[in-house]
């Protein structure tokens, strides 16, 4: 080669770099008649929100290439669908294409032009003369006719019709009952691995259309049949500000879909890698996706846990028990809480005779399983029931629509299962009954209307006797307005009386009692009734004349709290009902006096147990393991199930307290704060709780949410297990708190050796110990974004899948002196007494 060529050839070399890399770095048009898409060139919607183009798996080294539809306005990396997900490109010596055939169909090849992916069951066909590829603003990519472009949906080929793991608004998910195209959401085999994994999730057709989350061919979970309202089974499908949901069913299609309110908001539902489905909404102000529902959200979701016949209530413990009328299968094996065999009717069948059989009504449930089952759309509830009775097979029957009165039939011809009990979203449902039960029901209703008769008419009698005391009764109270109020009456009572500049917030109404009848119960406030002292004051104990047994927290004058916490925790407490919280009795508030009562809790609170030696041994593993679900529930009603999103903001183990079955109460809501329904957290210049189970974000930042919450349940399930504080935990080999020593266990595979000594390995279900401790690791990782919320805790805790890997916890790092706070200088005493344990608040200015 010449002298002079050489520059050349180098001048020619560079010039075609430069005009390569301008090439790779176009963005190519919506609509492309001859589509080649090379790796490194992308196209963009005509809104800018999604991208088509090449991709490799965020967090991965792996070189293979996929081609796939990700958000760019938002979240730029967030994948939605993926063509190759079976067959990445790993062709190391040159990117893939995407190419548009004269006839319609897209491919991927490679750099020796081999095709590896195709479009090839597309609808197109040889008289297609000008196809067009387009990526809709929807997200949707299609391939179309350029002559039936004013059409719109007349699709050759759509993305939308072979969904990845993410179902986006406009998109169906179900089955089209003409051509056989199946839509469903198929998880990811692993957060870097787009192919497809164990899960799937779509609408099953083999009966009345219902959703079914499958592992493999096995059912996880399922939606229950659309009742005109909704899924029977999916409580939080409700209407809300965010989307709007439909179901389709007619001869052509059968289909589940939803569409945004506003379009500025952005909503998905995805099929994890883990077997949740999760809807997703973009949260402009923290620029993250935060999950707005789960499914399966609870242990009553898991399909089939409580087998034929069986009823699942997530407000019982156990959850599971034999519908009415209906026995266990094997009382032996129920007793154990192995609900394997179900359960059977106390009274059997009797075919031979139609008037040997009728149905018992049950309702609130969500209804069972509908794949044997058979339904007629115009049927009225009474000809259901005539044509169930008629054929002995038939189970049960139930109206397919509720609105309007109810329309429609369905019916089971199997045993019953799935069954759950949903007071106030579920179903009524008749089940086949033999007559001697129909009977027993009707002698009992017949009893009970009787009775109700004898009611009436001594309340009308009494109502005439009462109406000649109202007068006089109204006059005494005029002349008595400074009498005390009896125990148990419900008066207005203005907290603005009696009281300093504390605050000026609106009045409240209060159950009362008066200050004679506490006294009283209470021995003047004995020292020997007290049970402890806390923030907000002493606690006693006290028996009304009754009997009833009591606990009074009365407010010291001393207190670090003060008439806003007095208020706060009534505001909280006062309208929630659920067996894993406290319940509060009433109030007193007269003079100088400020107390809440309180139902008793006669093994006092959980920290006396764990955190004692001897104690410790009255808390076998089972006993511990009901506390940590129990803990759990409580939780998830307070964070989702309420009627106000409430934070606690100061759980841990001295306000879990114990009832007589050592069933656990979250106590204490004199900091908690509640929320509205779309409301998930705030910001504060006031830090309140109790240093070893904050929250970094929380005890650094201010910032708390639902997840400060589930740092604190971490935190105290690790105590729970260990029985060692993680405030003051000393270890003689490092200077970690108890979550770092949790974390080294755990990384070395040897978290059995944090197991509390009065415990002991052989008396532990070891599979339920290591998966409590991987959960609490999950709970207390640094970044709240990487903690579950508490449906997915209950969902852990209460199954067997595989767990997700946990980060670093918070508070990892050692600290320079083993007897101090881990990230505060101060030192806070330790005591015996559960109430002693204080509340810090920390005043922080911003």
């Amino acid at each position: 080669m010449s002298s002079m060529s050489k520059p050349i050839i180098l001048f020619l070399y560079s010039v075609f770099s430069i005009l390569s890399i301008i090439s790779d770095a176009v963005e190519l048009d919506t609509i492309t008649t001859t589509l080649s898409l090379s790796d490194g060139q992308t196209m963009v919607t005509s809104d800018g929100t999604f991208e088509l183009g090449f991709f490799s798996p965020l967090g991965t080294t792996s070189t293979n290439r996929y081609l796939g539809i990700w958000y760019k306005k938002i979240s730029n990396g967030t994948v939605v669908w993926v063509a190759n997900r079976d067959t990445p490109l790993t062709d190391t010596s040159g990117g893939g294409v995407l190419k548009l055939t004269d006839g319609g169909v897209l491919v991927l090849v490679n750099s020796t032009n081999t095709i590896f992916w195709s479009s090839s069951n597309s609808s197109s066909n040889s008289s297609t003369h000008s196809p067009v590829a387009q990526l809709l603003d929807s997200g949707n990519l299609v391939v179309k006719d350029a002559n039936d472009a004013a059409n719109g949906q007349n699709f050759l080929w759509q993305s939308f019709d072979y969904p990845s793991d993410t179902l986006l608004p406009g998109m169906k998910l179900g089955k089209n009952l003409v051509t056989g195209i199946e839509r469903r959401l198929w998880s990811w085999k692993s957060g870097d691995d787009p192919s497809r994994g164990d899960y799937t999730f779509g609408l099953d057709v083999s009966g009345y259309p219902q959703l079914v989350l499958l592992k493999g061919s096995v059912e996880q979970y399922r939606s229950g049949p659309w009742n005109g309202l909704r899924f029977s089974g999916s409580v939080g499908l409700k209407p809300n500000s965010i989307y709007t949901f439909h179901f389709v069913f007619d001869q052509i299609e059968a289909y589940y879909g939803f569409d945004l309110v506003n379009s500025s908001v952005f909503s998905r539902l995805v099929m994890n890698q883990n077997g949740i489905v999760q809807r997703f909404t973009w949260n402009y102000n923290t620029k993250n996706w935060i999950i707005y529902v789960n499914a399966p959200a609870d242990n009553c979701d898991v399909y089939g846990i409580c087998h034929a016949y069986g009823s699942c209530s997530i407000a019982n413990s156990p959850a599971c028990g034999c519908l009415d009328k209906f026995v266990p299968r094997s009382q032996k094996d129920w007793d154990k809480a192995d609900w394997s065999g179900g359960c059977v009717r106390r009274t059997l069948l009797n075919c031979h005779n139609e008037s040997s059989n009728g149905f018992l009504k049950y309702s609130g449930v969500k209804l069972p399983d509908t794949r044997s089952s058979w339904f007629n759309s115009s049927m009225t509830l009474e000809e259901c029931k005539a044509v169930c009775l008629k054929n002995c097979t038939c189970m049960a029957y139930a109206n397919i629509n509720v609105t309007a009165g109810g329309s429609g039939c369905l019916l089971w011809f199997d045993d019953l299962i799935d069954i759950r009990e949903l007071p106030e979203s579920g179903q009524d449902i008749y089940i086949r009954m033999a007559s001697s039960e129909l009977v027993s029901e009707a002698g009992s209703k017949s009893n009970r209307k009787k009775r109700t008769k004898v009611i009436v008419g001594l309340a009308l009698l009494a109502g005439v006797l009462m109406l000649g005391l109202t007068l006089a009764l109204y006059v005494w109270k005029k002349k008595h307005k400074q009498r005390k109020l009896k125990r148990g009456e419900r008066s207005e009572y203005s907290l603005e009386q009696g009281r300093t500049n504390e605050s000026h917030k609106e009045d409240l109404e209060l159950p009362m009692f008066d200050l004679a009848t506490i006294a009283n119960a209470t021995n003047n406030f004995s020292i020997n009734n007290k049970l402890g002292e806390g923030g907000f004051g002493p606690v006693y104990k006290g028996i009304l004349e009754e009997g009833k047994e009591i606990a009074v927290k009365r407010l010291s004058k001393y207190s670090t709290q003060g008439i806003d916490e007095f208020k706060n925790e009534v505001i909280c407490i006062e309208k929630l009902q659920h067996r894993n919280l406290v319940k509060l009795l009433g109030c007193c508030f007269q003079g100088e006096e400020k107390m809440l009562i309180y139902e008793y809790m006669p093994n006092k609170s959980l920290d006396l147990f764990i955190f004692d030696q001897t104690q410790g041994k009255l808390l076998d593993w089972p006993k511990r393991f009901d506390i940590i679900n129990g803990v759990a529930r409580g939780l998830l009603y307070l964070h989702q199930d309420s009627r106000l999103r409430i934070i606690h903001r100061d759980l841990k183990a001295s306000n879990i307290l114990l009832d007589v079955n050592m069933i656990p109460k979250i106590s204490d809501f004199g900091v908690a704060r509640s929320f509205g329904e779309n409301e998930t957290g705030a910001t504060t210049k006031r830090v309140v709780g109790t240093h070893g189970y904050m929250s970094p974000e929380y005890a650094v930042d201010g910032i708390f949410s639902v997840k400060s919450d589930i740092f604190s349940f971490g935190v105290l399930v690790l105590e729970i297990v260990s029985g060692k504080r993680n405030r003051g935990f000393f270890h003689p080999e490092h200077h970690l708190n108890l979550l770092g020593h949790s974390w080294r266990l755990f990384k070395e595979g040897r978290s059995l050796e944090l197991i509390d000594a009065p415990l002991g390995e052989d008396s532990c279900s070891l599979s339920q110990v290591l998966r409590s401790i991987h959960v609490a690791l999950l709970c207390v990782q640094q970044s709240p974004e990487d903690r579950p919320n508490m449906s997915s805790v209950v969902l852990m805790l209460g199954s067997e899948g595989a767990l997700l890997q946990p980060k670093q916890p918070g508070f990892y790092t050692e600290r320079t002196f083993p007897e101090m706070d881990y990230y505060s200088s101060s030192r806070q005493t330790q005591t015996t007494s559960s109430v002693n344990e204080i509340t810090m608040t920390v005043l922080e200015a911003r």
